[in-house]
């Protein structure tokens, strides 16, 4: 479990919830195999689908010219389970 970083909560991953998926970041250098290996192996579930992406960096002001700051280490990836499947870590409310 040493590509996944950790859970993401925004407004849109606990909309996305609903429909069985679930939003982590993980590290740059794992495949998306990797990935769906180690969700399936360490939670018991089956997953059907994972979209990945980057995020982008952020803007950085210098002076009268607008920069970049670089990519972060990580993608953000939504992985899509099976009916009847769900981490139940993660629905757990948090006190």
């Amino acid at each position: 479990m040493d590509g996944i970083k950790y859970a993401v909560f925004t407004e849109k991953s606990i909309r996305l919830l609903r429909n069985n998926q679930y939003t982590s970041n993980v590290e740059s250098g794992s495949t998306r195999t990797e990935i769906k290996h180690w969700v399936e192996l360490f939670f018991g579930v089956k997953v059907i689908a994972m979209n990945s992406h980057r995020l982008p960096g952020k803007g950085k002001r210098m002076g009268k010219i607008m920069g970049h700051r670089r990519h972060s280490n990580y993608r953000r990836m939504i992985i899509t389970l099976q009916p009847g499947y769900s981490i139940p870590t993660l629905m757990e409310k948090r006190t």
